[in-house]
């Protein structure tokens, strides 16, 4: 096995004339296969399936079945950040399919510990990882201009560093499928309070967006990496309980906030990193329901 690098200095390569030509060889056929990131076949939204009523009531194992079931293995994906939730999710997704997608984003800050915890995760569970990097002309310009820390010195800074390193990013990934997988959970942050288990990301082209953690506490996480054996990032040993880039990520104190190491020198209210930020106003992109358009609950970013 081998992580697959996304040369995204370039951008994705140009699809086929049919998208469908470019899907996955049946399973079974060469187990140990990746095929190359996929265009969405499925442009608008309406093409999608509606989101059943009872999809609250499912749990985390139920529901992943279902969006596999429902938009199959390569047009749905896991996007991780690597931290104990999404190993949780990766651990819960290989044993309902062999071979799932696994995105991730390298923004050329991360810690050591969270590539050997990549490496533990592919050994561990035989799949590739498909990494997505920023395009460098963008971040040459910008460090050149600002320096490598640049993300100290203001707030629009610190949003023009995130943009780069993660949001373009993750959006030309996200193009290459139907739905994604992510480890966001209610009780992590006053803004992801509401998060559905299934709803539609406007902010990525109304794909759907799965959170199947959504309703679990932290010792419901733990008690199932510890019973399950999984391999999670060893920082969350040393009072890392929210892990990002290194230099906008520091351990904290008992009693203190989960994420208050990320971007703690920032007001609350501010500590977003713009994967899911409207452009024009700023605010944070709300998940909607697709039959009524109404806002489920607003969004933070996993990562």
């Amino acid at each position: 096995m081998r992580i697959e690098l996304i040369d995204d200095s370039e951008g994705l390569t140009q699809p086929p004339d049919d998208p469908r030509s470019a899907a996955a060889p049946p399973l079974g056929e060469d187990p140990n296969a990746m095929p190359a990131a996929i265009p969405r076949v499925s442009a608008e939204l309406s093409e999608l399936p509606g989101i059943p009523d009872d999809i609250e009531t499912l749990d985390a194992e139920s529901l992943l079945a279902l969006v596999l079931r429902t938009l199959g293995r390569d047009r749905v994906a896991l996007a991780t950040s690597f931290g104990a939730e999404d190993m949780v999710i990766l651990d819960m997704l290989s044993r309902l399919e062999p071979r799932p997608r696994v995105l991730t984003l390298d923004t050329a800050r991360l810690h050591e510990e969270t590539y050997d915890v990549m490496d533990a995760a592919r050994r561990r569970y035989g799949v590739e990882i498909e990494v997505y990097f920023p395009q460098t002309e963008p971040i040459e310009r910008m460090v050149r201009a600002k320096g490598l820390n640049l993300m100290y010195e203001s707030i629009e800074n610190r949003r023009e560093c995130c943009g780069l390193r993660k949001v373009e990013p993750l959006a030309r990934a996200l193009k290459t499928v139907d739905g994604w997988i992510t480890g966001l959970r209610r009780d992590q942050i006053v803004t992801r309070s509401e998060t559905p288990k299934l709803g539609i990301d406007q902010a990525h082209g109304g794909i759907w967006k799965v959170a199947p953690l959504a309703d679990w506490t932290t010792e419901q996480v733990w008690d199932y990496v510890r019973s399950h054996e999984v391999p999670y990032n060893a920082l969350h040993d040393k009072g890392f309980p929210s892990i990002g880039c290194a230099p906008c990520t520091r351990a904290i104190q008992p009693g203190e906030d989960p994420r208050a190491g990320r971007w703690w020198w920032e007001q609350p209210d501010h500590r977003e990193c713009g994967l899911h930020l409207d452009p024009v106003s700023g605010r944070l992109v709300p998940i909607r329901d697709r039959d009524t358009s109404e806002a489920v609950g607003p969004e933070a970013s996993s990562f």
